[in-house]
């Protein structure tokens, strides 16, 4: 897997002389958009992310309307996915005209009173469901190690990262994966994923990371597995989750599982399940998921999903710019939309083939 950002400065369309051919515009040069992305798809990514610019929040982090202590609804999990949004973008902490947006983001996250001491980010009103932010958070703070932070600030980062990681470790159950809360003692799916996303992500930015952990998470992703490839809630079993299927192939590619035969399941099983235009309640985590995985497989594969998928987030956005996802809100379809449409450019290493 590259390891290597592209740090695109941002996009620019034009009409190269009598080929009809669009280009973006890179600190390297003119080159040609990766195959089936198109100026209306960079137009989409273009108008998300100005939406996400406009609508953060004065301390830098955003969340959905109706949250309690000043911020909106889960601001972690929702500020790092806006992050996440921004990187793919081509926006890093140190380039791109989003620039000061990622900073601001990170400034939230690294504030002592929600990257703590014992290791947890979080933020006032997320205590039921802290690991979620968490996961998220610390995902989004690996991805932006090594893109020219001043001295102090990347100290900052791998200290709370450093902390993040034990944290997780410490708070793996017994099946090897993780529930709600640090302490919940307990494990399923969803949230196992955010883990062992995050923890991918800090081992690429050189962070220490024990392989037994993920070793540990793998096997329980494996464990989750039904006889027809889906994954269930948790370990114990139960019915397939098309959701989860997705995330379970995702993650087990994060982990370098690439030629795992579980993998191969959950995406034979999301083949025979999924289908782009049905706008089931969880539609944008599935794809948000589904989409990495493909990218990761590549191929037809690939070739057949990301149009599809594209289209369907071209005609859903709104005209201001933003997509309203899975009932949860703008912040959360608009980020998670604007990182399916990104992935072609490979901006995010964690994302990367």
């Amino acid at each position: 897997m590259r390891v290597t950002r592209l740090g695109l400065l941002g996009l620019l369309l034009a009409g190269l002389a009598g080929s009809g051919v669009y280009a973006q515009e890179g600190e390297d040069g003119v080159r040609e958009l990766p195959p089936h992305v198109s100026p209306a798809t960079v137009r989409a990514i273009d108008r998300g992310v100005a939406w996400l610019a406009k609508n953060q929040l004065r301390d830098g982090s955003f969340g959905e309307a109706g949250g309690g202590g000043g911020y909106g609804v889960y601001p972690t999990a929702m500020s790092a996915l806006a992050g996440m949004a921004f990187l793919g973008h081509g926006d890093t902490p140190s380039r791109g005209r989003y620039s000061e947006k990622v900073r601001r983001i990170m400034t939230f996250l690294l504030d002592p009173r929600h990257a703590s001491r014992t290791g947890l980010i979080t933020a006032s009103g997320e205590e039921s469901r802290s690991m979620y932010g968490h996961g998220f958070g610390t995902m989004f703070l690996a991805c932006c190690l090594g893109e020219e932070l001043d001295g102090a600030t990347e100290t900052r980062v791998r200290q709370v990262l450093g902390r993040a990681v034990e944290l997780i470790g410490k708070s793996q159950s017994g099946a090897g994966g993780w529930l709600y809360t640090p302490d919940s003692q307990g494990d399923e799916g969803s949230v196992t994923v955010t883990q062992v996303q995050a923890l991918r992500a800090c081992r690429n930015a050189g962070i220490s990371v024990p392989l037994t952990v993920i070793r540990r998470a793998v096997s329980y992703i494996e464990k989750s597995q039904n006889q027809d490839g889906g994954i269930a809630y948790n370990a114990m079993g139960g019915p397939s989750r098309p959701a989860l299927a997705a995330a379970g192939a995702a993650v087990l590619y994060n982990a370098g599982q690439y030629d795992s035969p579980a993998a191969r399941k959950c995406l034979q099983f999301c083949k025979r399940t999924i289908k782009i235009t049905d706008r089931n309640g969880h539609w944008y985590y599935t794809h948000l998921y589904l989409a990495q995985a493909y990218w990761q497989v590549g191929g037809d594969d690939w070739g057949r999903y990301y149009p599809q998928v594209r289209d369907f987030l071209l005609r859903s956005q709104a005209s201001d710019g933003s997509w309203q996802g899975d009932g949860v809100g703008k912040v959360y379809g608009t980020s998670i939309a604007v990182t399916i449409l990104s992935l072609p450019f490979e901006r995010v290493p964690l994302y990367m083939r």
